[in-house]
């Protein structure tokens, strides 16, 4: 099967619809599949479910899709730097479900690993634990969460080959392999394809077997917050 497409436009051709869940690697601004955002915006897909480490700011990343208005519903951990977010949060426009962060890496991890639940001890006591199951093991009390599926999954990675193995690089590798597992379609964008054979079998961090699509992206990398030391 053909995996490398020539941009993200032809990679998503065919897999968005309106309702659909999305799930998109990356945390802040770094290791974000920006390219793959843009062509989710310009596909027109509307009443979007994202799930997402943070929602990107204004006029950047996830921040893109909340400007037009397609995301329906946020799955996140932290939704900060972006007014636009704000806004229609606060207004009704938007739907949030909000998971402390180890939590929503685990959700994840568990639904591409097939694992429908599990408890935790994290958001036990909390407004994150109302209206959830709650067990005792051992004498604590832990609270059950759900594993997380999409219908897509977008990532971004340093490196693949043809057959869609990938490398991450550094804070890049944040939510993007466990999203990877965990969409019923992976795509994925790279700074660079190699040929196949070429990365050290013990370095791949997502097995092609998890990515049905791969393109190579042109990426901004931008800095969230510069931050400088005083003379």
């Amino acid at each position: 099967m053909k995996k490398v497409y020539a941009d993200a436009v032809s990679a998503l051709e065919g897999l968005t619809f309106d309702g659909m869940t999305v799930m998109a690697g990356g945390f802040g601004l770094c290791g974000i599949p920006e390219n793959l955002i843009l062509a989710l915006r310009d596909s027109g897909a509307k009443d979007l479910t994202v799930i997402s480490n943070n929602a990107g700011v204004d006029d950047f990343g996830l921040g893109l899709l909340l400007h037009t208005r397609q995301i329906r519903k946020m799955v996140s951990s932290y939704v900060g730097e972006n007014k636009t977010f704000e806004k229609q949060y606060l207004s009704g426009e938007l739907e949030l479900e909000f998971n402390p962060q180890g939590t929503l890496a685990e959700r994840i991890r568990a639904g591409g690993a097939g694992i429908p639940a599990f408890f935790t001890k994290t958001g036990v006591g909390t407004l994150v634990a109302e209206g959830k199951d709650h067990r005792d093991f051992d004498g604590e009390t832990y609270v059950m969460e759900t594993g997380l599926k999409a219908d897509l999954a977008i990532v971004k990675a340093w490196k693949g080959d043809s057959e869609g193995n990938l490398v991450y690089r550094k804070t890049a590798r944040n939510f993007n392999p466990m999203m990877a597992t965990a969409g019923q379609v992976t795509v994925a964008e790279v700074e660079e394809i190699v040929p196949v054979g070429s990365l050290d079998p013990d370095n791949i961090h997502t097995p092609g077997i998890f990515v049905q699509r791969i393109i190579k992206g042109s990426h901004e990398k931008r800095i969230e917050q510069r931050t400088v030391r005083a003379a």
